[in-house]
C-alpha cells in the first residue's frame, strides 16, 4: 500500500492520534504543514547567491514534494502560497530598500499567486504514476507563466538563476534556464520521492520495480545530463580575442538619488577611465580595443548638453578606444535608457535603447490609479521610458559586443536575441545604486553567469557602483570590483560565434516543458473525474 501524506483539509484522518494530545498540541500538529511549507521556501532562498548553498534547492524541493504529494489542490494552492512567501519575501526585500516595505510586499503578493497555483498542480499530479517529473514540469510552467504576465513579467527567482555554482550549471547550454531549472525541481521531488520509497520498502519489505526505478531515475538522469552537458561548455576563443576595460566609476551617493549631483556620476566614470589612460600610457595595463561604462553612467543627456558630450568625447580620446556609455535620452518628447557607442575619432555612432523597461522603476502602469494610492510613487516616475525595438548588437574594434541593459538579463529573450544577431559577446551594463548594498547585485551577477553558460559567450557586467565583472564563457569569475568603488576591470577575453542548442532551440524546451504539464494536469483531473463518478460522487 502507497503512504500519503495526511491532508490538511481533511483533519480526521489525524483524530485517533490526537485524541489524548491537548488543545495547543493538537492546534500545533494541524498547523504544521504551514509552517513547514514557508519553511521550505526560505530554505530555497538560502540556496541563491550572494550564498553558494545551491544544493539547498533539492531539499526545499523535496520538502515540498512531501508536504503536497496525495494533497487535494485547495490544499496544494495554501501550502504552494506559503511556500512562495517563505521564498520571495526574503529574496526581493532589495526592491522596498529604498521606497519602503509597500512596493515589495505588493510585488510578494502578487508573485506567490503563481506559486499558490503551482502548489495546487503539483497536488493535482502528485497522485499520478512518475509524479516527480509531472511535478517539475508544472513548476517550470508556473515560472514560463510569471516571465511573462503581469506588465510583461518578472523572471526574477528562477531556480536556474540560483544554480551558478552547482553541479546542474551545464544544462544551461543545453536548453536554457528551463531545462536547468527542470533538472533541479525534478531532482529534488526525486531525492524525497527515493526516501519515501525506500521508508516503504523498510517498513513493508516491498515496492513495486517501476515505481523504484522511475524513483531512481528521477535524481539520476538530471546528474547524468549535467554531467554529459559539461562538453557544451568552453571558454576557447573561435574568432580571436578582446582586451575589454570595464568601467566602474562610483556615484556620489546611494539611493534613488545617486544622481541628483548634476553630472557628477559623468565626471565619476570619466576620471576613471583616464586614470586607466594613464596606467595604460605607463605601460601597468594592457591597451584596451574598447570599454564598457554601465547604464545610466552619464547621468545627463549628452545629445542635449554639450558638456556632457565634451567629457565624454575627453575620456574616449585619452583612453584611445571606443567607448559604449549609458545615458538617460530625450528624442521626439520621448525618455529612452540608451547604450550610446561612442568613437574617439568620430563621436557617437550608434544606439541601443533598452527594450525590458522595469515597471515601476522606469515606467508606472496603471498610473492613475496609483496616484490616488500614494502620490509619492508617480512622483518617483514623472515621466515613463518608452520601450527600444530593435536588439543591440555594437560592432567595438572588430568585435560585436551584444548589450542586454540591467534588468533584461532576467529574461531569456532579450540575451538570447542580441546572439542570434551576431555577438560574439555579451555586456550587461547596469545600475544597482538605488538598491544599495543589498543583495539585488549578487543575484543579478548569478543571471550572467548563466547567461554566459548558455550562449557560450564572454559577459562583463559594468556597473556603476558595483559589483562589476568580467565572465569567461563557462561562468567563471576571472575579474570583479568591490561596492561603491572607483575601479577599472582589463582582460583579454575570447570572442565565440558557435551557438549552443540553449541558443538555436530557443523558446521550444520551455514550450515542450510546458505541454508535458498541461498532459499531467490533464491527466490528474481526468482521473479525478472517472474516480468521482466510479464513487457515485
Amino acid at each position: 500500500m502507497t503512504a500519503t501524506a495526511p491532508s490538511i483539509d481533511e483533519p480526521d484522518q489525524l483524530e485517533p492520534q490526537l485524541a489524548p494530545a491537548s488543545r495547543g498540541a493538537r492546534l500545533l500538529l494541524r498547523l504544521w504543514p504551514a509552517a513547514t511549507a514557508a519553511l521550505a521556501g526560505v530554505l530555497l532562498y538560502v540556496s541563491f547567491p550572494p550564498r553558494t548553498l545551491w544544493w539547498l534547492a533539492l531539499p526545499a524541493f523535496g520538502i515540498f514534494g512531501w508536504l503536497l504529494r496525495g494533497r487535494s489542490w485547495k490544499a496544494g494552492l495554501g501550502l504552494g502560497y506559503l511556500f512562495g512567501l517563505g521564498f520571495l519575501l526574503p529574496l526581493l526585500v532589495w526592491t522596498g530598500v529604498e521606497v519602503g516595505p509597500g512596493p515589495w510586499l505588493a510585488l510578494v503578493v502578487i508573485e506567490a499567486v503563481f506559486v499558490a497555483l503551482v502548489g495546487a498542480g503539483i497536488a493535482a499530479v502528485s497522485k499520478l504514476p512518475g509524479w516527480p517529473l509531472w511535478a517539475a514540469t508544472v513548476w517550470i510552467a508556473g515560472e514560463a507563466a510569471r516571465a511573462r504576465v503581469p506588465f510583461r513579467g518578472f523572471p526574477w527567482g528562477k531556480i536556474a538563476f540560483g544554480q551558478a555554482d552547482g553541479v546542474f550549471l551545464p544544462l544551461a547550454a543545453l536548453g536554457g534556464t528551463p531545462v536547468l531549472g527542470f533538472a533541479v525541481v525534478l531532482c529534488g521531488f526525486g531525492l524525497y520521492e527515493v526516501v519515501r520509497r525506500v521508508i516503504e520498502w523498510r517498513r513493508t519489505g516491498a515496492v513495486p520495480r517501476v515505481a523504484a526505478v522511475v524513483a531512481a531515475l528521477s535524481v539520476v538522469v538530471p546528474v547524468v545530463g549535467a554531467l554529459a552537458a559539461r562538453a557544451l561548455v568552453s571558454d576557447k576563443a573561435e574568432v580571436g580575442t578582446a582586451t575589454v576595460a570595464v568601467i566602474q566609476g562610483n556615484v556620489p551617493r546611494a539611493g534613488l538619488d545617486f544622481n541628483a549631483q548634476r553630472r557628477a556620476v559623468l565626471d565619476y566614470h570619466a576620471r576613471e577611465t583616464e586614470r586607466l589612460a594613464a596606467q595604460v600610457k605607463a605601460g601597468k595595463v594592457a591597451q584596451p580595443d574598447f570599454v564598457l561604462w554601465p547604464e545610466n553612467s552619464s547621468d545627463i543627456d549628452p545629445f542635449a548638453n554639450p558638456d556632457a558630450a565634451a567629457v565624454i568625447e575627453d575620456a574616449a580620446r585619452a583612453i584611445d578606444a571606443p567607448i559604449s556609455v549609458g545615458g538617460v535620452v530625450e528624442r521626439d518628447g520621448k525618455l529612452y535608457n540608451e547604450q550610446i557607442l561612442w568613437d574617439p575619432d568620430k563621436g557617437p555612432t550608434d544606439t541601443y535603447d533598452k527594450r525590458q523597461v522595469q515597471p515601476f522603476g522606469e515606467y508606472l502602469p496603471l498610473r492613475s490609479m496609483l496616484e490616488h494610492i500614494n502620490k509619492n510613487w508617480t512622483t518617483m516616475v514623472h515621466q515613463d521610458f518608452s520601450r527600444g525595438t530593435e536588439p543591440g548588437v555594437f560592432t567595438m574594434d572588430g568585435a560585436k559586443v551584444g548589450l542586454a541593459t540591467c534588468y533584461e538579463a532576467a529574461f531569456d529573450w532579450a540575451v538570447r536575441d542580441t546572439v542570434t544577431h551576431g555577438a560574439q559577446m555579451i555586456s550587461v551594463p547596469s545600475n544597482n545604486a538605488t538598491f544599495d548594498r543589498s543583495e539585488m547585485t549578487y543575484q543579478q551577477l548569478a543571471m550572467s553567469r548563466i547567461r554566459a553558460v548558455e550562449h557560450s559567450r564572454t559577459v562583463t557586467v559594468p556597473v556603476t557602483s558595483g559589483v562589476s565583472a568580467i565572465i569567461m564563457p563557462d561562468g567563471r569569475i576571472t575579474q570583479r570590483t568591490g561596492m561603491f568603488v572607483a575601479d577599472s576591470l582589463v582582460q583579454k577575453v575570447p570572442l565565440r560565434s558557435s551557438e549552443t542548442p540553449a541558443t538555436k532551440l530557443g523558446i521550444l524546451p520551455e514550450m515542450l516543458l510546458v505541454l508535458v504539464a498541461a498532459g499531467g494536469l490533464g491527466w490528474a483531473i481526468g482521473a479525478g473525474v472517472r474516480g468521482r463518478r466510479a464513487g457515485g460522487v
